[in-house]
């Protein structure tokens, strides 16, 4: 919230597509519409997760990151398919145009949803309200796709406002009724409460904004880490974060869920070197190097663990990558274990260093691919 001698609020709309990938397979394929489709792995086998469900499948229950099996007890009938990212960023791309067209200053969360500041728009509209329902009247002329948009003046209320009225919604919360509404919603409700946080609010009588706003900064702090200083700004409505249309990257991977366990050592380096080839994809696309490479391993008992090396360059080639993700595996203690998920991810990026001009047709990435 920006304040003069006279209060002035920014304007900030976040649109929020209404179950995206589902969406985007029933506009394409007329057999699924009026289905309950579930997008993500399949429930053969150990099953994958889900990645989103239409409506028609949310209605027994479906959720995203939900394993497909249980999905599958829950709907029966589901048809269950495979994603198709590149469908999905085609549509990113455009969706993308559509909000340039009122402003640049656009902060992109995932394939399917942005904060926008139209604060100043390149229209002249003035209506922060205007502007989303022609946002969200485009995209359904241009793409028959529906998004839901929450409007208000701050990130943190505008995200939770696109999800009040899902499907095809609108919602504006108003800065003399933030503190209202915020008071009456319920914790699991606030953006990056989640359930394991959430659990602990309620054993401590924490239901609702109105009990969080009882605890001083410090008591959160002291109860929810750093995390905590941030509810307690944001129960009152304060949130200063600008829109930034270029977030920075933190880390970039990959990783796979194998449809059996792994037990043997080349098996999982075999797998090692599949997940490296995809990573090296990725930064090569990014124009990122790293200097720090994470393993990522998850045993058939679903205990997890990490193992990095930092360099004192930045790197991104692949001979580099996957010989320190095998070593660092080796060294975790491989013996008699059953490994259901490897993944390697780079972070610690630094600036990469000239190399001759690409000669695939790949093009540069949308700034809404994840």
């Amino acid at each position: 919230m920006e304040t003069t001698a006279e209060t002035i609020y920014r304007k900030i709309i976040h649109i929020d597509m209404d179950a995206f990938y589902a969406s985007v397979e029933q506009r394409d394929n007329p057999e699924y519409r009026g289905k309950a489709l579930v997008v993500g792995g399949l429930p053969e086998g150990r099953g994958g997760v889900v990645a989103t469900a239409s409506y028609e499948a949310r209605k027994f229950g479906v959720r995203s990151a939900m394993p497909s099996k249980r999905a599958q007890q829950l709907c029966p009938h589901a048809i269950f398919i495979r994603p198709r990212f590149e469908a999905y960023k085609e549509v990113s791309r455009h969706i993308r145009e559509i909000f340039s067209r009122y402003t640049d200053l656009i902060e992109p969360l995932s394939l399917d949803e942005a904060y926008l500041d139209v604060t100043t728009d390149k229209l002249g509209i003035g209506s922060a309200i205007d502007i989303a329902k022609e946002i969200k009247q485009a995209i359904k002329d241009e793409l028959q796709l529906t998004a839901s948009a929450g409007v208000s003046i701050n990130k943190f209320v505008a995200k939770i406002a696109s999800d009040i009225n899902k499907p095809d919604g609108l919602k504006f919360i108003g800065p003399s009724n933030i503190e209202a509404f915020m008071e009456t919603l319920p914790v699991e409700k606030f953006y990056g409460v989640g359930k394991v946080t959430a659990d602990k609010m309620k054993r401590m009588g924490l239901h609702f904004g109105a009990d969080l706003k009882k605890l001083t900064e410090e008591e959160m702090a002291r109860n929810f880490g750093k995390t905590g200083r941030f509810y307690y700004q944001i129960v009152r409505g304060i949130d200063d974060r600008p829109v930034q249309p270029h977030r920075e990257t933190k880390s970039l991977g990959a990783e796979d869920t194998f449809p059996y366990d792994l037990t043997e050592v080349e098996e999982m380096n075999a797998e090692l070197d599949k997940i490296g080839e995809t990573v090296v994809k990725r930064l090569r696309r990014y124009e990122l190097q790293g200097r720090t490479i994470t393993l990522k391993v998850k045993y058939s008992d679903f205990r997890q663990i990490t193992r990095n090396q930092s360099f004192s360059k930045p790197v991104d080639d692949y001979e580099t990558i996957v010989t320190t993700a095998k070593n660092l595996l080796l060294n975790s203690g491989i013996e008699n274990v059953r490994i259901r998920l490897l993944g390697i991810s780079l972070s610690n990026f630094g600036e990469l260093q000239e190399r001759p001009p690409k000669q695939d047709n790949t093009g540069q990435l949308s700034i809404f691919d994840e």
